[in-house]
């Protein structure tokens, strides 16, 4: 009777392992890095399938997410243009890789570092960055949105934030 107790719990703790082994059978691969681009085209993604190299994150809004392509043709992939930026001033890179970045009006992948970037919409990681094939008065150039993120002027910080929506 003195060994039932703890024979139970110890049944009851090798089938939990059992069933947390086996359920993660059907966990997805998440692509992080993508190692053959060698044509430096953005890759064709899906929903739920990549992983922001910044954060972590999922990426299951393809609307605010960006892809850097380095000259070997390894390509990263973001789930935040925010995200996107502050990785892309910190990696090391021999060349300037490759920046896509979907163009909120057509969806098109379009180059990031050409392209014209709004503060002010709502993005996965709260920092407002959407991108644009088309200039407007309101919107920065990459260099500069990137010197946005770096500070911390972005619509995560409630001081921007406020700021911004204002306007």
């Amino acid at each position: 009777m003195r060994f039932a107790v703890p024979l139970i719990i110890i049944l009851l703790l090798i089938t939990l392992i059992s069933v947390m082994f086996l359920s993660m059978g059907d966990v997805q691969e998440m692509t992080v890095v993508y190692p053959d681009n060698m044509s430096k085209d953005p890759v064709e993604m899906d929903r739920e399938h990549f992983q922001c190299s910044e954060c972590g994150m999922v990426i299951s809004d393809l609307h605010f997410a960006a892809q850097i392509v380095s000259a070997d043709g390894k390509t990263w992939f973001f789930d935040d243009l925010g995200c996107m930026a502050a990785w892309e001033k910190g990696a090391r890179f021999d060349y300037e890789p490759t920046i896509w970045v979907p163009d909120l009006i057509s969806g098109e992948w379009i180059d990031g570092r050409t392209a014209w970037y709004s503060r002010t919409d709502t993005t996965p990681m709260s920092y407002g960055f959407g991108a644009y094939s088309v200039k407007s008065e309101q919107y920065v150039d990459f260099e500069s949105m990137q010197k946005h993120m770096l500070r911390g002027e972005t619509l995560a910080n409630p001081e921007i934030r406020r700021e911004l929506l204002e306007n």
